[in-house]
């Protein structure tokens, strides 16, 4: 029988792919024109499964796209844009050469541009959506608004960014949504609850920008231009929903997070009426009660700080305190030499924290804490105001723990995460720290008087036994007499057997098993036997590293009395 001759690689996944350069040359774009478009519309790059099939025999390193997503790329306005904006400047480096000062102004005046409200549409189709994927958009953003004002970055998009992050800190402030908080390597990790999505971002510290040669920054302000759009549509809904103007008038306090954002119609508090509340479809009576102490728990957090007057010296950081403390329904100042929108004194009698982070005050106010700036976070991570006595200044800080790590069971839980569970429940574990510290250093008067009488009672106690041997040993070479002994009643304990039972059981269950049910049975296992042998093994190291830290202090204590 005839037929057309089937060729190798124009079947089958080899043809639903594309790589990089026919699809540029497909769309007759340049490669900076291309990676633009493809980050604007959000295609990207795909990894072929057979990709030496796909490669057409070849194993040589090449991007590929899929071949839809360049077909949907063909039918792009913004590709015309694209190729007006090359026209452009082509005809400005020709009218500057020709010193043509009139045709120039014409040219800029004439400046093609677009707008990406409809690509922003189209990747989002409702609004949660947009929250949704805000968390690299925030990150990215809160970056460039840090970057200094060199030839890397335009200035307009470093004043956009930080106009744009104020807005959105000020909504969170207004809002009271922020959850968590963690000081990392990188930076200051927050997460917020927007609408009932968990958004999380990144703030990098304030220092001095050294700008990296292996980065691409055309890549990141192309980015920088899609999420300064999305973030500008996202801050509006959120401003409204609020009921607070949009958008705001950006002054000098507002950027210093220290003053309210003005609303639309002032709250009347007679028209807040008392929402009724109905019981979920298929929630139990538990299940109610369990969502309405979470609830009240949220409400008690979001209050964490009311009443609470705080000063930051300048030598902490100001705008990640400053926001965290009014999140949470705190009051905060600072010197009016430090920045724009102090709203109290140093003097002011009614302080009642001081955040430092020197070892030494020269004068101190007395009924006012001065506590180190980590006081702050974990407070808020935990969701209770924390004991002071572990953060005054000089003193060595606990660990600080990330709110972004959930222990499961069977890992391993550090001791200060286990006092601060304890902290929780309303139980006070110091106390049971201040009594073991007590009774251990009691135990080491009691060592060192009572040396020598342990040495007496060890040569005593070697004699007994040498006496208990010889004795042994002549009553085995005598002919032992039968006796007869009354029984002793042994009671059943009820809950061993119980346990035997239910392990029999297992054993049982596990032998009916099929040969693949028994094969994941006993991976699953495997899992479990690994992660308890590496809880195991940070266990056995937190107490080597207890164990050296105290054996320092007796030898630092023994230095003292000598």
């Amino acid at each position: 029988m005839g037929g057309l001759e089937k060729k190798k690689y124009e079947r089958g996944s080899a043809t639903n792919y594309i790589t990089r350069n026919k699809a540029r040359k497909k769309l007759q774009l340049s490669l900076p024109d291309f990676r633009r478009l493809c980050i604007l519309k959000g295609i990207y790059p795909h990894e072929p499964k057979h990709k030496k099939k796909v490669n057409k025999g070849s194993t040589a390193a090449r991007t590929f796209y899929l071949l839809k997503d360049i077909k949907f790329l063909l039918h792009e306005p913004i590709v015309n844009k694209f190729r007006e904006y090359k026209v452009f400047v082509r005809k400005l480096r020709k009218a500057y050469g020709k010193s043509e000062w009139t045709t120039v102004q014409r040219l800029r005046d004439n400046k093609p541009s677009y707008k990406l409200d409809r690509i922003l549409k189209e990747r989002y189709p409702t609004f949660i959506d947009a929250v949704r994927d805000l968390d690299d958009a925030l990150s990215m953003c809160f970056l460039f608004a840090t970057f200094p004002r060199t030839g890397k970055c335009h200035v307009q998009v470093i004043h956009l960014c930080r106009r744009l992050t104020v807005e959105f800190l000020n909504y969170i402030i207004a809002s009271r949504s922020l959850c968590k908080v963690f000081l990392s390597i990188k930076g200051i990790y927050y997460q917020a609850e927007v609408m009932g999505q968990p958004v999380t971002w990144i703030t990098p510290y304030a220092f001095s920008h050294d700008h990296p040669t292996d980065v691409d920054y055309r890549v990141m302000a192309t980015f920088t231009e899609f999420y300064t759009t999305l973030l500008g549509f996202v801050n509006f809904r959120l401003y409204q929903s609020l009921n607070l103007h949009y958008p705001p008038k950006v002054n000098l306090k507002l950027s210093a997070l220290s003053s309210s954002l003005a609303r639309v119609t002032a709250p009347n508090p007679e028209d807040e009426a008392e929402v009724d509340e109905f019981p979920v479809e298929g929630e139990s009576a538990d299940q109610e009660e369990a969502r309405r102490k979470e609830q009240e728990a949220l409400e008690k957090q979001k209050k964490l700080f009311e009443g609470l007057r705080f000063f930051l010296n300048r030598e902490v950081p100001r705008e990640a305190l400053a926001f965290v403390i009014r999140c949470f329904g705190g009051q905060v100042s600072w010197d009016k030499s430090v920045c724009i929108g102090a709203t109290y004194d140093v003097t002011d009698p009614t302080i009642t924290h001081q955040i430092v982070d020197r070892p030494g005050l020269e004068k101190q106010v007395i009924g006012r804490y001065y506590l180190q700036p980590q006081w702050v976070f974990d407070s808020v991570n935990a969701k209770l105001c924390l004991p002071v006595a572990g953060y005054f200044p000089g003193t060595l800080l606990p660990p600080h723990l990330s709110p972004f790590v959930s222990e499961k069971e069977g890992d391993y839980i550090p001791p200060e995460k286990l006092k601060l569970l304890a902290l929780q429940r309303g139980e006070e574990p110091g106390e049971e720290s201040e009594s073991g510290e007590e009774e251990d250093d009691e135990e080491e008067d009691k060592d060192a008087t009572e040396g020598s009488e342990e040495e007496e009672e060890k040569s005593d106690q070697e004699d007994e036994e040498r006496l208990k041997k010889l004795e042994e040993q002549r009553s085995q070479s005598k002919a032992l007499p039968v006796q007869v002994t009354t029984g002793k009643v042994l009671k059943e304990d009820k809950h061993r057997l119980a346990q035997e039972q239910q392990s029999e059981e297992k054993r049982l269950a596990i032998m009916m098993m099929k040969k693949r049910e028994k094969y994941l049975y006993r991976k699953i296992m495997f899992g479990k036997k690994r992660k308890s042998r590496e809880a195991n093994k940070l266990a056995e190291k937190r107490k080597a590293h207890d164990a050296a830290v105290k054996l320092e202090k007796k030898k630092s204590k023994k230095a003292r009395r000598e």
